[in-house]
C-alpha cells in the first residue's frame, strides 16, 4: 500500500482512500478518521450506553441476540457474531465456540482441559471454554501466527 502524507500550511485538511477490496485494516483506518474505531454501542436496561472495544472480555450469541461483556456491564448489540468477527478481525478478539467471541488481550489464565479443550479465565474471573474445534486455532495464535 503506498502512502502519500503531506503537511499543509493553509487551506482544508482532508484524506482520500483509495482501496480495491473493503478489508479489515482498511476499515478500521476509516474507524479512527470518523472516530467511531474504538466504539461499541449497545442497549442496557438504563438506555443506549457506548463501550470502547478494548473494555470488552468476551461477546456471546443467545437465542439469536448478541450480547457484549465488560467487567461490570452486558449490553445487548445489533448483529451477529459473525458481522462483529468481519467488523474487528484484527487479531483482538477470537471465535472459541460457535456461539461465544473473547477477547485475547483480556485473558488472565489457561488452562488445558480433556477432549483438548482449554479453560481461559478472563479479567473478570469468568471461565470461558474454548472448544477443541478452536482450540488447535486458538494454540497457533498464541503462539504468533494464524490460520
Amino acid at each position: 500500500m503506498k502512502t502519500d502524507i503531506m503537511q499543509i500550511t493553509e487551506g482544508e485538511e482532508y484524506v482520500r482512500i483509495r482501496y480495491k477490496d473493503l478489508t479489515p485494516s482498511i476499515k478500521r483506518i476509516i474507524g479512527i478518521l470518523e472516530g467511531t474505531e474504538d466504539k461499541l454501542w449497545g442497549k442496557t436496561d438504563t438506555g443506549t450506553v457506548s463501550i470502547r472495544r478494548k473494555d470488552l472480555l468476551y461477546l456471546e450469541s443467545v437465542d439469536d441476540k448478541l450480547f457484549a461483556y465488560t467487567g461490570d456491564k452486558v449490553l445487548r448489540i445489533d448483529g451477529s457474531l459473525n458481522s462483529f468477527m468481519e467488523d474487528f478481525d484484527d487479531g483482538t478478539f477470537f471465535r472459541c465456540s460457535k456461539s461465544m467471541v473473547i477477547n485475547v488481550g483480556r485473558v488472565k489464565a489457561l488452562k488445558s482441559l480433556s477432549s483438548n479443550r482449554i479453560d481461559a479465565t478472563m479479567e473478570g474471573g469468568e471461565h470461558i471454554i474454548i472448544s477443541r474445534r478452536y482450540a488447535s486455532e486458538f494454540r497457533r495464535l498464541l503462539k504468533g501466527g494464524r490460520g
